[in-house]
C-alpha cells in the first residue's frame, strides 16, 4: 500500500485554541492495519486522546476521516466518519454520514482531519484545496442547519457543508453533525464536540483527483458488484422505490416492532400508515442519492401548505418513522415526517429523541412525571404532542432542556433509569430484541451502545440475506453476530455504503480494497482488519469504564404479550457466553492478551 493508491497521504491537523494548522502525512501502517474511516480514525483518536478524558471538554479530539474507497468509483463510495468520546454514552463515537462531503475532502487533497483544542469564539473551516483558513462563525452561531448551509454556500461558493445546528452549540447529548442538510453523523451526540469547541462549520472545496493502484482491475472488480447490487431485490428495486421504510410493515408483520416503549406488544395496527408504500403515494416528491450511488433510498418529502405540519426535507427513514411513530402509537405520517424535518434542521439524531419521547409519555401516563413539568397532558398516541416536544427539545425550551440529555439520563431523574430503553445510554432503535435474538445480542454488544448497524442482525433473522435464520432460537448466534460485526466494521472503514450488503458481501468488499489500495490480501486476511477495529474500540470502551454489556431489564424479564414471538424475553446471557468464547474473550467480555497479540493490539 502506498500514497497514491486510493490514499491522498495527507491529514490535515487544526488547532482551534490557537488558530493554527498544519499537514501531516498520513501513516500509512495505520491505514493498512486499521482500512480507514471508523478504523482509522478510531486508531488516531485511541493513540492520541486519554480514554478518561470528558467527552463535552475541549480536550476531547474531533475527527474526521475517510476511507480508501471514498471518493473511487467503486459502489457507494460516499461516506465518511467522525470519530470522539461520544457524550451520550462515554463510548468511543464513531459515526457514519453519506451525500458527498467525505468524497470531497479527498477532492481537495485530504484523507482526514483532526481537530484539537477549542476556540475562543465561534469559527468555521474553510478549506480549498490547499487554501486552508479558520473563520469567523459567530453570524453563524445560532441558525439552524439548513440556514447555515445557505449562508456558507453564499458566503464560499460551490461548497459542501458539514455543520451543527442550535442543539450541537448548547450542549444536547445526542446533537448531530449534519452534512448537505440532510445527510448525518448522528449517533452518540457528536454535535455537541464540536459546539463545545466553538466548531460551527467545516466547508469545503476539492478539485482534484483519487487515484486507485490497479484500474483495470478495479473496474472489473466495481462493474461485478454494481450488478450484483442492480440485480438484488433488495438495493435493485425495493430500496429505490420504498427507502428504508420498507420495513415498517416487514417488521410488523414478524411482530418485531417495539412499541409504547416496549410496554406494549409488538404488533401496530396502524403501520401501514407509516410505511414507506404510504409515503410514496402520499408525500414524496423524489428519491435521493449519495456520491456514487446506485440505490439512491433517500426521500425528498413535502407535507402540503394546508397541513399542520407543512414542510419539505428529506425523509424520514425507517428508523425515524418507528420512533416518531410507532413508538408513541402515532399514525399520522404528516406529523412523523414534521418531526424529522426539525430534527435535520436542528441537528437532533431521531432515533434517541422519538425513543425519549416515548419513555416520556410512559412515565406521564404512570404518574411519574408531574404534568406541570411538561406543560400539558402527554399520552401515547398523541401526534401534536410529538411535533411539539421535537420543536420543544430543538430549541431547548422548559421540558425539552429534559429530553435533550436522552432517555436515560431524563428517565432516572424522574427515578425510573430502568425505563430507558438504552444501552449504554444510547437508545435502540427499531427492532424488538425479544422477538429476534441476534438483534439482542448485537444492542448488547454494541460498542457505541444500543445500535443496529454495527451487526445488522436483521438481514438473517428477518431478510433471509444472505441465509434465513430463525429469529426466536440463539443457537448459533454468537458466531453470527461476529461475522457481521467484523464485516460490517470493514465496510464502515473502506468508505462504501452498509446498504450495498444486502446485495454483495466480502468477496465484492475485498475484491474493491484490494484493487484500489494495490493489495494482495486474501478475503480472510482483509476481514481480520474489521475483527481487530472491533476490539479496538472494545478496549476503548473498558479503558474509559463503560458499562458491561446488557440490555434493559424489560426485555429481559417482560415477555411479549402478543404477535409470533408471544411469551419470549431476550435470552441474553445464552448468547453472551457464546459470543464471548467466539470473540475468543474471557466469560466477563474482555480480550484476552492472546487475543490482542494474535491482532496485533498487544
Amino acid at each position: 500500500m502506498a500514497v497514491g493508491n486510493a490514499w491522498i497521504g495527507t491529514v490535515l491537523r487544526v488547532d482551534l485554541t490557537t488558530g493554527t494548522w498544519g499537514t501531516e502525512p498520513l501513516r500509512m501502517k495505520d491505514a493498512n492495519d486499521f482500512v480507514g474511516a471508523r478504523g482509522l480514525g478510531t486508531k488516531y483518536f485511541c493513540d492520541e486522546c486519554d480514554p478518561n478524558v470528558e467527552p463535552l471538554s475541549v480536550e476531547n479530539k474531533l475527527i474526521y476521516m475517510t476511507g480508501p474507497l471514498t471518493g473511487t468509483a467503486a459502489t457507494s463510495a460516499g461516506r465518511f466518519e467522525v470519530v470522539a468520546k461520544a457524550p451520550l454514552t462515554g463510548t468511543i463515537g464513531a459515526a457514519n454520514s453519506g451525500g458527498h462531503f467525505g468524497p470531497e475532502l479527498k477532492f481537495a487533497g485530504y484523507d482526514g482531519i483532526i481537530f484539537e483544542g477549542g476556540a475562543d469564539h465561534p469559527v468555521y473551516l474553510y478549506i480549498n484545496d490547499d487554501r486552508i483558513e479558520l473563520r469567523d462563525a459567530t453570524h453563524l452561531w445560532g441558525k439552524d442547519v439548513h440556514k447555515t448551509t445557505d449562508m456558507l454556500i453564499e458566503e464560499c461558493g460551490n461548497v459542501r457543508v458539514s455543520c451543527i445546528g442550535p442543539t450541537g452549540e448548547r450542549g444536547c447529548l445526542f446533537s448531530a453533525i449534519m452534512n448537505e442538510k440532510n445527510r448525518a453523523a448522528g449517533r452518540g451526540g457528536l454535535g455537541a464536540v464540536m459546539g463545545v469547541k466553538n466548531l460551527k462549520a467545516v466547508v469545503v472545496r476539492g478539485t482534484g483527483p483519487v487515484k486507485v493502484a490497479r484500474p483495470e482491475g478495479f473496474l472489473r472488480e466495481l462493474t461485478k458488484a454494481r450488478a450484483i447490487i442492480q440485480a438484488h431485490p433488495v438495493t435493485g428495486t425495493g430500496m429505490a422505490a420504498y427507502g428504508t421504510q420498507i420495513l415498517m410493515n416487514i417488521l410488523n408483520e414478524v411482530g418485531a416492532l417495539p412499541l409504547c416503549n416496549g410496554r406494549g406488544g409488538s404488533i401496530f395496527d396502524h403501520a401501514d400508515e407509516i410505511s414507506g408504500e404510504k409515503l410514496s403515494e402520499t408525500y414524496l416528491v423524489k428519491n435521493q442519492g449519495c456520491f456514487g450511488c446506485s440505490i439512491a433510498c433517500g426521500r425528498v418529502t413535502r407535507i402540503p401548505d394546508d397541513s399542520p405540519y407543512a414542510g419539505f426535507g428529506e425523509g424520514p427513514e425507517y428508523e425515524a418513522g418507528w420512533s416518531f411513530g410507532a413508538d408513541c402509537q402515532v399514525d399520522d405520517l404528516a406529523a412523523v415526517c414534521k418531526a424529522n424535518f426539525i430534527c435535520n434542521e436542528y441537528g437532533m439524531d431521531p432515533i434517541t429523541l422519538g425513543a425519549t419521547i416515548a419513555c416520556a409519555m410512559e412515565l406521564s401516563e404512570m404518574g411519574a412525571i408531574p404534568e406541570s413539568d411538561i406543560g400539558f397532558p402527554l399520552r401515547f398516541g398523541d401526534s401534536d404532542a410529538v411535533v411539539r416536544l421535537t420543536k420543544m427539545c430543538a430549541e431547548g425550551e422548559g421540558f425539552g432542556k429534559l429530553l435533550e440529555l436522552g432517555s436515560y439520563r431524563m428517565a432516572e431523574h424522574y427515578g425510573h433509569a430502568e425505563l430507558s430503553m438504552s444501552v449504554k445510554k444510547q437508545e435502540m432503535p427499531a427492532y424488538d430484541a425479544r422477538a429476534i435474538q441476534g438483534i439482542a445480542l448485537e444492542y448488547a454488544t454494541s460498542n457505541r451502545g444500543g445500535c443496529h448497524v454495527r451487526g445488522y442482525m436483521i438481514a438473517p433473522e428477518v431478510l433471509g440475506l444472505p441465509i434465513k435464520t430463525d429469529p426466536l432460537v440463539t443457537e448459533g448466534k454468537g458466531s453470527l453476530l461476529k461475522t457481521f460485526q467484523d464485516l460490517t466494521a470493514l465496510c464502515d472503514s473502506v468508505g462504501i455504503c452498509l446498504f450495498t450488503t444486502f446485495g454483495m458481501g466480502l468477496p465484492e468488499i475485498a475484491g474493491q480494497y484490494r484493487e484500489a489500495v494495490g493489495s494482495d490480501e486474501s478475503d480472510e486476511d482483509i476481514l481480520l482488519k474489521g475483527e481487530r477495529i472491533w476490539n479496538l474500540e472494545k478496549r476503548f470502551n473498558m479503558a474509559a469504564g463503560v458499562e458491561k454489556d446488557t440490555l434493559p431489564p424489560r426485555l429481559l424479564r417482560e415477555a411479549l404479550p402478543s404477535g409470533p414471538a408471544k411469551g419470549k424475553v431476550a435470552e441474553l446471557q445464552t448468547m453472551l457466553a457464546d459470543y464471548y468464547e467466539v470473540r475468543g474473550w474471557t466469560s466477563e467480555g474482555e480480550p484476552t492478551d492472546e487475543k490482542l497479540e494474535q491482532l496485533s493490539l498487544g
